[in-house]
Order: C-alpha cells, then sequence, then structure tokens
C-alpha cells in the first residue's frame, strides 16, 4: 500500500535532496509500472497517463519547432494578452529576477509568446528550447505546469520529477490560465519557472493572483469598449425607433451596447463566423446584421421566430482544450465555442437523451445532488443560446432532434478539465 498522494507542503517538509529522491523514484516506478514509493498527485498521474497516451519520450519529449519571427510576432500583435503585459510584467517580473525565476506568457495552444525575468535562468530555457516560439502543450513537452494548465483550465504547480520529462526535473514551475472575461475562452497561461531547489509554495498563489488582476483589467477594457460602441450606436437606433422596428447593436462578441424596440439582452449568441447581410440568430430569428466600429447591428425582421426548428445538433469534444456546438436545421446554421461548464452539462445530456432533472445533473457534474440552483442557472444560459434545442421538465435535447456526439480517439482525453463524475466515469 503507497503512503497518501505527495503535496507541495509534504515536500516543503523534506529537504531539497531527499524529496528531489522521493519524487525520483515515484517518477521512475511508474513509467516502469511499478508500485510507487509514495502515490503522485492526481492531476500529476493523471497528466502522465494522457502524455504516455499520446507518445511523449520521457527521455527527450517532442519537439514541434519555433514559431518563425513574423508568427511569433502576428500572434502577440492578435493577442489580448498583449494590453495585460505591462501589468504581468509589473507584477511578476521583479519577483522572478530575484528569485532566480523566469515569466513565461503562452497563447491557448501553448506557445510561448513572451519571456522575461533572470538572464542565467533564461540562458538554461534556452538549452531546453524553453524560448519564446516553441510550443509547450503537454502532448508536446509532456506534464509542465503550462500544458497542463491548459488542459485542465486550473492552476497548478508541478516541481522536478513531477515533469514527466527527465530533462525538466532540475525545473520547478507554476502556472496560471488566463480567460477573456467576454467569452471566457481561454487566451493563455501565466507561468513562474527556475531551478527546482528554488521552489516555495508561495509561488502558485502568487501567480494566481496577477492573472486574476489581468483577467480584471480586460474587463475593464471591455466595457470602456462598449462605452465607445453605445455612443456611436445610439444616435442610429434613435432615428429607426419606430412602431415595428426592433434592432439591437453588439459588440463582436456579442454583448449588448444599446437597443430599440425589444426588451434588452445582456448578449446575443452570434456564430463563429459573423458575416454582413441576412442570418439566423438564436431567439432572434431572421436578421439583417450591418458592421460597426467594434461590433454589429443587428436589425430583427418582421418574421421573429425564437424558436424556429432546429433538426441537427453536433456536439464536439473531441479536442483538449476546444468544445464546439454545431446547430443546423432549416432556418441555418450556426457554430459556438463552449465554456468548460457548459460542454460537461451539454456532454451529459447528450448521454442520456431521456433527460435528467436538475438534482441528477448536480450529482452527474457535482456529486452533490443539492446543487440544483447552480445546473437551473447554468441551464438557463444555454437556453437563452440554444432555443429550440433544449426542453426542460426534465432537462433534455428536444424531440425530433437529431444529436451527434464526437468524443476524442482517447477516452483520457475527453473533457480533460473536468472532475464532474459523469465524466470521470465515461472516461473510464
Amino acid at each position: 500500500m503507497t503512503d497518501p498522494p505527495i503535496g507541495l507542503g509534504r515536500l516543503g517538509a523534506m529537504g531539497v535532496r531527499e524529496s528531489a529522491r522521493l519524487l525520483a523514484g515515484v517518477h521512475e516506478a511508474a513509467l516502469a509500472g511499478d508500485a510507487p514509493p509514495a502515490a503522485p498527485r492526481t492531476v500529476i498521474s493523471e497528466s502522465w497517463l494522457r502524455v504516455r497516451n499520446h507518445g511523449v519520450d520521457p527521455d527527450i519529449g517532442r519537439h514541434a519547432g519555433l514559431l518563425s519571427t513574423e508568427e511569433l510576432e502576428h500572434r502577440r500583435q492578435s493577442s489580448p494578452l498583449g494590453d495585460v503585459m505591462p501589468l504581468l510584467r509589473e507584477g511578476l517580473v521583479t519577483v522572478a529576477d530575484v528569485a532566480w525565476h523566469i515569466m513565461v506568457v503562452t497563447d491557448g495552444e501553448g506557445r510561448v509568446l513572451w519571456r522575461d525575468g533572470s538572464l542565467a535562468v533564461r540562458r538554461s530555457a534556452d538549452r531546453l528550447g524553453f524560448a519564446e516560439g516553441a510550443s509547450w502543450a503537454e502532448d508536446v513537452v509532456g506534464t509542465n505546469a503550462i500544458g497542463t494548465a491548459l488542459v485542465t483550465r486550473a492552476p497548478v504547480q508541478v516541481h522536478s520529477s513531477e515533469h514527466f520529462v527527465r530533462t525538466h526535473h532540475a525545473w520547478t514551475c507554476a502556472a496560471a490560465p488566463l480567460h477573456d472575461p467576454r467569452d471566457g475562452r481561454l487566451l493563455g497561461v501565466v507561468d513562474i519557472s527556475g531551478p527546482a531547489a528554488t521552489i516555495h509554495p508561495a509561488t502558485l498563489s502568487l501567480v494566481t493572483a496577477v492573472t486574476r488582476v489581468a483577467e480584471g483589467e480586460l474587463r475593464l477594457r471591455h466595457w470602456a469598449s462598449i462605452e465607445r460602441l453605445r455612443a456611436i450606436a445610439a444616435p442610429l437606433l434613435a432615428r429607426m425607433a419606430g412602431a415595428d422596428d426592433r434592432a439591437v447593436a453588439v459588440d463582436r462578441n456579442g454583448w449588448t451596447a444599446a437597443v430599440t424596440g425589444m426588451a434588452p439582452p445582456d448578449r446575443v449568441a452570434l456564430p463563429a463566423a459573423v458575416r454582413s447581410g441576412e442570418m439566423w440568430l438564436p431567439n432572434l430569428g431572421r436578421c439583417s446584421l450591418e458592421p460597426l466600429p467594434g461590433g454589429w447591428l443587428i436589425r430583427v425582421g418582421a418574421d421573429r421566430d425564437p424558436a424556429a426548428p432546429m433538426s441537427r445538433v453536433v456536439l464536439d469534444v473531441s479536442r483538449a482544450r476546444t468544445w464546439t456546438v454545431t446547430v443546423s436545421g432549416a432556418a441555418g446554421s450556426w457554430a459556438q465555442q463552449l465554456s468548460p461548464r457548459h460542454a460537461e452539462l451539454l456532454f451529459v445530456l447528450a448521454l442520456h437523451r431521456g433527460g435528467r432533472s436538475a438534482a441528477e445533473l448536480a450529482q452527474d457534474l457535482f456529486g452533490d445532488a443539492g446543487r440544483t440552483v447552480t445546473v437551473r442557472a447554468e441551464l438557463s444560459r444555454l437556453r437563452r443560446n440554444l432555443a429550440g434545442v433544449l426542453a426542460h421538465r426534465p432537462y433534455r435535447f428536444a424531440d425530433g432532434v437529431e444529436v451527434e456526439l464526437v468524443r476524442p480517439p482517447l477516452a483520457a482525453d475527453l473533457l480533460p478539465h473536468s472532475v464532474a463524475p459523469a465524466v470521470l466515469a465515461a472516461r473510464r
């Protein structure tokens, strides 16, 4: 029988050499299929399983090549993270430099976009290929704080031999994902890395706190852009405020800036590809879209039919970090990226076509049948976007709707961020 999982608190109580030896023994036993001297943390053991399934070499990892200088600069310029780099540097680089660490910021694919901090540590990182433009995703370099945070959508610290690839065992790293507050999209990861001997339990808390501050800054910038759009759209809507005119001005993510002739929605569900002209939108029906600086003017047609029947839904959860729902029918089709929670909910409903009660869904998602308030709130948001697709009493896909569920080839890759009991059971 093995000891309890190795936590950072337990490692902190040991000497650096003793903890390194213990983790190395756990790592080697796991690779050999032997009983380890102690159990690795769950987040680490699940990551090791994923990267082994992806064929990552524990000695050298895999190599995806560096981005070209032009592609690297393009990604920097197009990423919202560029707007908060001064804040991230102010909050982390000084601390990283003093502590012999580096700060690394990646995009949502795990590509290193920015790197700053100790010059000596940056030189050591270069020898590992841990350079700007490199991919630090799990399926390329194995278990590491950046790649594992991208998959789990949660802050994580990875120390020494918890890294899957042996050449990384001299390192410790702590990373937190950074999300776009406009739509919940994963923008990238903020990481602090350095020599394993410099491990400190507070590093993860620091990285997480600074990342949350950066998300708050992005939220403020978003609302400022909404105000600018409102100033442009309000005079346009005032001139068309007739008895039968219904229109709404939204930003590129569907957030409402101004409205006339209808109740103001918080947000309009826009398809992945928006274009000028006629388009069918959930909850609004047939609409006409016109571009505005920073958004769209949506004129709602007289044939408005929020419940226009949709006949087919494709739920794609086959990728590790992006999940989509595509809805199609006689009125048209559209696709939308899903948040982690909505991906879990739709996955469970796709498994149970007969429907689930709020208590059953709470058990499926949280292992607690009492959390019905949370379930109902999330499903209310989902049903606003999926009008005519989801029914209730019980919650289910509507009768007559064809549902296709696209899963990953490997069961271990199914919604890897999720700890929902229903998803864990499906992975097994």
